[in-house]
């Protein structure tokens, strides 16, 4: 290591034109807006990823012939992040709500429409003819206690999951038969893992303000998600890889150095042995070398900046050798998540039979996917671009398990990659009331992402918050990304700018 540092910094100019150059390692996203709001700040930024295209899990796929996200298709609208960001890439007038009629739920019992009004699964009107279809008169009545609860019951906890707080305040019905299939559909995990101050921010707040659990979740509503049926999220026209193409296009417009297919072999701090420490023409010392591999080619540049916007064990594993103390806060790689992408000629879809998808309660032993997407009835747009009688139907397979032990491991029932599309099929055939046959099949894709989508497990509030501190001691480095902001488009975008905003302010005061 010690003669690898060195051979870093004898390649390295000793002094270099930028004042602000800067690296940021990982195109994902949240490396691609890092990139932008620094660049337009006025730092001189190189950003590389390790794989063949930009955008992480915003990608993109064709399946016969039809251009697809393969990763995220959609963004949370609790905030205004995306749809800002969205108009400031040219795209506002793209923005678009998903087809109202919203989803259903696949219950021990059969599917059910999934109550409209709540908040992961949440529901806020237990009035509601689908929540009273869902819970039946005794899972309402017991719901109904949370009105009459003190308010300190599931708010004076340091932390807390998902499914303590809802067991507490509407009992094990709810939990069950609504939060836990819409948890593990959204997030990939067991409601028993996720801390539900990260992926509900302000909601155990808002029953010391609102009086019940249920009148959080309205107000969460009514502030930041509407009321309309189905805009809880917002999508782009054209699919939400767009978005995606838009950044990249802005960064190269503007001459940022971006480079695919580039590894990060290893990064080191300027200021570790007595060999010369690069220079900036302003005489500051450059506090961070990058270590690239590509191909058969390799090489070093020296930054005075650097962003780590890699998942959380990638970013770890590249600071420890200078940065050791964060090696305790190593966080666990996401659960190994498949999804299968259906390109079919069914007619009898055109009715939409189950809405825009369902969601599977983990309970239920009968179907091995933990939901479905029915593209093709959520996004008007897709439809209009494929015709009556084809649809896209999307089946994700793999969940985080109910332990933490189990937090990466996939479900006893998960099948192999070889005959995922004939579960997929027969998974679809269940899920929508429809005969879906290889013979109807147009085309099928299977796409992985393996550890790409973190979870935020009970007390990761409180991890992260360690991580900022350790990483805000170090001169010239920011830690971004889904492990740091929360996973999810919203999190991410508004996580990221927040911090870049925070480099950039800070640089304006030097």
């Amino acid at each position: 290591m010690e003669n690898r540092r060195k051979a870093a910094k004898a390649f390295t100019p000793l002094s270099h034109p930028a004042p602000y150059q800067t690296v940021v390692v990982g195109g994902g996203i949240s490396g691609l807006l890092a990139a932008w709001d620094l660049q337009e700040a006025g730092f001189k930024v190189t950003i590389y990823d390790a794989s063949a295209s930009w955008g992480g899990c915003v990608g993109r796929h064709e399946v016969a012939g039809v251009v697809l996200d393969s990763g995220a298709e959609s963004f949370a609208t609790r905030n205004t992040a995306v749809s800002e960001l969205a108009a400031e890439l040219g795209l506002g007038d793209k923005v678009v709500e998903p087809n109202p009629a919203g989803a259903w739920v696949w219950l021990p019992d059969g599917p059910v429409p999934l109550p409209r009004t709540g908040v992961l699964g949440i529901p806020s009107d237990l009035g509601a003819p689908e929540v009273r279809q869902a819970l039946g008169a005794s899972g309402v009545l017991r719901a109904a206690l949370d009105a009459k609860m003190p308010v300190n019951i599931g708010t004076t906890e340091a932390t807390m999951s998902v499914a303590d707080l809802v067991r507490a305040r509407m009992g094990k019905r709810v939990l069950e038969r609504l939060v836990a299939p819409v948890v593990a559909g959204v997030h990939s995990a067991s409601a028993e893992l996720l801390d539900v101050d990260v992926v509900a921010p302000g909601l155990r707040a808002g029953i010391r303000d609102h009086g019940s659990l249920a009148a959080a979740v309205a107000a969460q509503r009514d502030r930041g998600l509407g009321s309309k049926p189905g805009a809880a999220v917002g999508g782009l026209v054209g699919g939400m890889h767009t978005l995606v193409d838009a950044l990249v296009e802005k960064l190269q417009e503007a001459g940022v150095s971006m480079h695919l297919g580039h590894k990060v072999k290893a990064i080191y701090r300027g200021d570790i042995d007595d060999a010369p420490t690069p220079t900036y023409d302003g005489g500051e010392p450059s506090p961070w070398i990058v270590e690239w591999e590509h191909g058969t080619t390799h090489g070093y540049l020296a930054a005075k900046l650097l962003v780590m916007a890699t998942d959380g064990p990638m970013a770890v594993k590249l600071l420890a050798p200078e940065m050791p103390e964060l090696l305790p806060f190593t966080p666990a790689p996401g659960p190994d998540i498949r999804l299968v992408t259906l390109v079919v000629d069914v007619p009898e879809l055109d009715s939409a039979p189950r809405g825009t998808g369902v969601l599977v309660a983990p309970s239920v032993e009968t179907i091995t996917a933990k939901a479905l997407t029915h593209s093709t009835a959520k996004w008007h747009w897709l439809a209009d671009s494929t015709g009556p009688g084809t649809h896209v139907v999307r089946l994700s397979y793999g969940r985080a398990g109910t332990k933490p032990a189990d937090a990466v491991r996939l479900t006893a029932n998960t099948p192999t990659e070889s005959d995922l599309i004939a579960t997929a099929l027969a998974d679809a055939t269940t899920m929508l009331g429809v005969e879906v046959s290889e013979a109807d099949l147009l085309g099928a894709d299977v796409v992985r992402w393996q550890g790409a989508l973190p979870f935020a497990a009970v007390g990761h509030h409180e991890k992260i918050a360690h991580v900022h501190s350790l990483a805000n001691d170090v001169p010239g480095l920011v830690l971004t990304g889904a492990w740091m902001t929360g996973n999810g488009l919203a999190a991410v975008v508004s996580g990221t700018r927040r911090q870049i905003r925070a480099v950039v302010d800070a640089s304006k005061r030097l």
